[in-house]
């Protein structure tokens, strides 16, 4: 098995009208798709979620407010995840309830050094 990192990107809207049921069914599809990859044994550790504020350092120093407010996207999470090859990590992902929010996954092999 090799390591893939799971990244996960939705368009930056204002979620602050979800109810809270519509909220806890979020949750609950999270919950489930990630208790899946607990229960096949593919995630070796809890998954990372992020704040929406942060800096951007970019060449020469510069350091800037982010992630901006213009980014149609933002990254909001990640999981490290256990497959073959890249075809069924990719296919593992399909069932990330980011894709129902409009967002996307990024599936990233881990280089071993």
């Amino acid at each position: 098995m090799k390591d893939f990192a799971l990244l996960f990107r939705k368009p930056n809207l204002d979620n602050s009208n979800i109810s809270p049921t519509e909220m806890e069914a979020l949750i609950k599809k999270w919950q489930d798709w990630i208790g899946g990859m607990v229960a096949q044994g593919r995630m070796d550790s809890k998954p990372l979620r992020l704040t929406q504020d942060g800096k951007v350092l970019k060449a020469g120093g510069v350091i800037t407010d982010g992630p901006f407010v213009e980014i149609k996207e933002r990254l909001g999470g990640l999981i490290m995840i256990k497959a073959e090859n890249l075809e069924e990590a990719t296919t593992l992902a399909h069932g990330c309830p980011v894709l129902d929010e409009g967002g996307s996954v990024e599936i990233r092999p881990i280089l071993v050094q």
